[in-house]
């Protein structure tokens, strides 16, 4: 298929139609703005639905409701915005409710920046919203991985019956770069997607029909019991995705995710042009966590891991002492208040860890 130009937001508002969403409520954040603009034009064309609720706690409950009645849905914000959704998020946790969620991050905490940042990773795999539900989490380092990533989650969140988060951010959101589409679903895939789900969808029922629809609220503690079993079975069959590059002669090894992955991989490969042998670890879920992509790496050799990320004080950096499990040091790079990562910031680190510094 042809290559096109496109923002990061359009380009997943994009994905997001042409794998078959056709409702998306939303309120105006930056950086997000252009998801919920793109969807305005892009949503009627396809005869889908664009809501611009009052805020955002509406919006995420609009999307709540269509998704109930078995259409594909979405909405997207930014950070202090995607905290005023939790709860509806949460609700759609608790009612298996398949939604798709894009948080185009910014500095924080609080109302913080309007420009890019790492600092919602706690919020999106520890604590998306009470309960302790969990979801699976995209963190994409490219516009044509965001494209990707948005256009798979929807499969996957129906699949799971469970809201899937794509965690993008200013940068990966506003960046033009060119990107391959994915092929659009037809009219007749759309419907088919919809009447899949049938069998719990309120969509009108007879008294007498069976429905598998779960109603939050609404248990016996033994039926809220057997629905978070239930859900932590579904938890552990997630498998995580990583990519890991030059692991076998590193000296040093940095990980990354996201936009900052992005950067020190153009580091580590500057670096061993001279002659700093440096690996990388670039988790692409960052929920449920590869673990295991740290056991690759020689602690034999490996002076160090390099935890970078866009974030003070880190966070990143727990999930990643919890994989290294004290086999090495773990050393940081930071940057914070809408600042983004430097390669000179990666490589200078790299050095110290080399010289030790």
């Amino acid at each position: 298929m042809a290559r096109v130009f496109m923002k990061g937001c359009e380009a997943m508002a994009e994905a997001a139609v042409r794998a078959g969403c056709r409702f998306f409520a939303g309120y105006p954040i930056t950086p997000q703005n252009e998801i919920p603009e793109y969807m305005s034009r892009r949503l009627p064309e396809v005869g889908g639905h664009f809501v611009q609720g009052e805020s955002e706690v509406a919006s995420v409950n609009m999307v709540y409701g269509a998704a109930s009645a078995g259409t594909r849905a979405m909405t997207s914000s930014s950070s202090p915005g995607i905290a005023l959704k939790s709860e509806g998020i949460s609700y759609c946790a608790a009612a298996r409710i398949p939604i798709v969620y894009i948080n185009v991050a910014r500095g924080g905490p609080g109302v913080g920046s309007i420009q890019p940042a790492q600092m919602d990773y706690m919020q999106a795999t520890k604590a998306s919203g009470n309960g302790g539900f969990e979801m699976r989490v995209f963190a994409p380092s490219t516009v044509q991985e965001a494209v990707d990533f948005t256009y798979r989650a929807f499969d996957l969140a129906d699949q799971d019956r469970n809201p899937v988060l794509i965690l993008a951010d200013g940068v990966i959101g506003t960046m033009i770069e060119p990107v391959v589409l994915p092929e659009m679903r037809s009219d007749e895939e759309v419907a088919a997607i919809k009447a899949g789900k049938r069998s719990w969808a309120c969509i009108g029922h007879s008294l007498s029909e069976p429905r598998a629809w779960i109603q939050p609220g609404n248990w016996s503690t033994a039926a809220m019991q057997q629905c978070n079993e239930d859900a932590a079975a579904l938890y552990a069959s997630w498998q995580p995705e990583w990519e890991s590059r030059w692991l076998k002669d590193a000296d040093v090894v940095i990980t990354a995710y996201g936009i900052s992955a992005r950067i020190a991989e153009s580091a580590a490969a500057l670096l061993r042009k001279e002659g700093i042998k440096v690996g990388l670890v670039r988790p692409i879920t960052v929920h449920p966590f590869p673990f295991a992509a740290y056991d690759e790496i020689d602690y034999s050799k490996v002076k160090a891991v390099l935890d970078v990320e866009m974030s003070i004080p880190a966070q990143f950096v727990k999930d990643v002492e919890a994989a290294v499990h004290g086999r090495c040091g773990i050393e940081t790079c930071l940057c914070s208040g809408g600042n983004i990562m430097s390669r000179e910031a990666i490589m200078d680190s790299v050095r110290r860890i080399m010289e030790g510094k």
